[in-house]
């Protein structure tokens, strides 16, 4: 079984939490037993994550040898200029090593649900919503990537990863997909 998820912001990618208070985790949206996410999201992040009860599929989906595309929208903060974009594009230097090149434009802000709580707004610091699409996944990649090239992300939503795509799934909305990722 293949799901895709619209995981709001802060939301755990795990069904239990040991946290006090407990924060919300995927038990809070009425998924079919036996599932388990595969591949992470950030708590501050949003978007698409799939869950799945197969373990080769989970592997596959996730293991970075496969470089399954992962397509994220990113609200930054700042002004893009064209030596940060082509810096992305090219790859960038982590604490942990070199990134991978990556698909990077700039985009007009996609039509999104309201975030709760809102992203801060400040009227003299110009913000820009990036398209970027990774083959490889650490931790809090994205983000870091842009605080590299001095553009720190505001928002996070994964569009798409493999030949899935978030369109039309509301937070806290899923749906069954066939293995090829279509819906089911």
């Amino acid at each position: 079984m293949l799901i895709a998820f619209n995981k709001p912001y802060g939301v755990l990618c795990q069904f239990t939490d040991r946290s006090v208070p407990p924060r919300p985790t995927l038990a809070n949206f009425n998924l079919p037993p036996g599932v388990y996410a595969a591949g992470r999201l950030d708590f501050d992040s949003e978007g698409l994550l799939l869950l799945t009860d197969d373990g080769t599929l989970a592997h596959r989906l996730t293991d970075p040898r496969h470089k399954q595309p992962k397509t994220y929208w990113a609200q930054v903060e700042g002004e893009p200029d064209r030596a940060a974009l082509e810096q992305l594009r090219r790859g960038v230097q982590l604490n942990d090593g070199p990134t991978l090149p990556a698909t990077v434009s700039r985009i007009d802000a996609p039509v999104l649900w309201p975030r709760d709580p809102p992203v801060r707004f400040r009227r003299t610091v110009p913000d820009a919503w990036l398209e970027i699409t990774l083959r490889e996944g650490r931790n809090r990649q994205v983000r870091r990537m842009t605080a590299a090239v001095g553009l720190p992300t505001l928002r996070l939503v994964r569009a798409a990863m493999g030949g899935v795509a978030l369109e039309g799934l509301e937070p806290g909305q899923w749906r069954k997909l066939n293995r090829a990722g279509d819906p089911a």
